[in-house]
């Protein structure tokens, strides 16, 4: 099969096309032709310098997260799934290949009825962050102000949609290019974030959830209502220590959600849940650019320019 690999940390040009075996399925796993994955935000950081995926070269030489596909074949112990079953998730590695073999039990689904394969590879990164962080974290409530930093983003989009089917009003943060587009996600507001700083209009939100990590709780505390909670996707020292200060006293609370490290049985009710969405019409993909498999260096140049608009899909099979 063809698999995208990297065998040393660099710049894009690392990412090289390559026929490797094909992965046979065990006992309970599922063997999954992909159709499309994506290049998420942290794609590009793995594959340039040593840390999560590694210190002296790649631990795991296939990045690739979310994925799309098709069952093309099953453990003899495997219940949930059957083949020629199409499904949508996301694993830590692996989704740059032709084909990936996952348990069972992993983070995955069958795929939205409504929704391409490309459509629903975009769907799991934003939306599996987004929606925790804003449904048990802030425990968000109809009525109440959402302010999104960052709403562009691929987090960012799935929040702006995910804190209106929740009966929110919500304000979109974003650059001058894309603002008609956050607003065409149902966001009843947009602030231009190089025109105006929010945190100097005077107005007051229940929710910020700055999921890019640019704002800190000590700039949006006056943006914020009395019992208003900040949110952020940045984990740094100083919100962990702002995080356990707050959570003992009344008033403002600053809140993270580890996300990635939720048990899989938790993401896969989520990846239903979302399912249900979709299918209902409450979420829909957010969608930059397509490239095809071959272009993946291409893909990443444009992921780490920081510019990119919801999510990039990578084609591995056409529809």
């Amino acid at each position: 099969m063809k698999a995208i690999l990297y065998t040393k940390f660099g710049p894009p040009e690392v990412l090289h096309l390559q026929e490797v075996e094909k992965p046979a399925p065990k006992d309970n796993e599922v063997l999954i032709k992909i159709h499309a994955t994506s290049v998420v935000k942290e794609d590009p950081d793995m594959r340039a310098s040593p840390g999560f995926n590694g210190l002296l070269k790649p631990r795991h030489q296939i990045l690739g997260q979310e994925l799309a596909g098709e069952i093309e074949a099953t453990g003899k112990d495997v219940t949930r799934f059957k083949q020629g079953d199409q499904v949508f998730g996301i694993d830590s590695f692996g989704a740059y290949a032709e084909y990936r073999c996952m348990a069972e039990n992993g983070m995955l689904a069958k795929k939205p009825a409504n929704m391409s394969y490309q459509e629903a590879a975009s769907v799991p990164n934003g939306a599996l962050t987004a929606l925790p962080f804003l449904r048990d974290k802030a425990k968000i409530q109809s009525g109440q102000t959402v302010l999104i930093y960052g709403a562009s983003g691929s987090v960012g989009a799935a929040a702006v949609q995910l804190a209106k089917f929740y009966g929110a009003e919500v304000t979109g943060v974003c650059s001058t290019a894309k603002l008609e587009w956050v607003k065409s996600l149902g966001a009843n507001q947009v602030i231009d974030y190089t025109q105006e700083d929010f945190t100097e209009n005077g107005k007051t939100y229940d929710i910020i959830f700055d999921t890019v990590g640019k704002r800190s709780f000590s700039e949006c505390k006056g943006s914020l209502r009395d019992a208003g909670i900040y949110l952020t996707t940045v984990p740094t020292p100083v919100v962990m220590l702002q995080a356990l200060w707050t959570s003992k006293r009344s008033g403002k609370k600053v809140k993270f959600a580890a996300t990635g490290l939720r048990p899989s049985s938790e993401k896969i009710k989520d990846l239903v849940f979302l399912t249900e969405l979709i299918e209902a019409g409450r979420l829909k993909p957010a969608i930059d650019r397509v490239y095809p498999l071959e272009h993946i260096v291409e893909a990443h140049r444009y992921v780490e320019k920081g510019h990119k608009k919801g999510n990039v899909v990578i084609e591995i099979f056409p529809s």
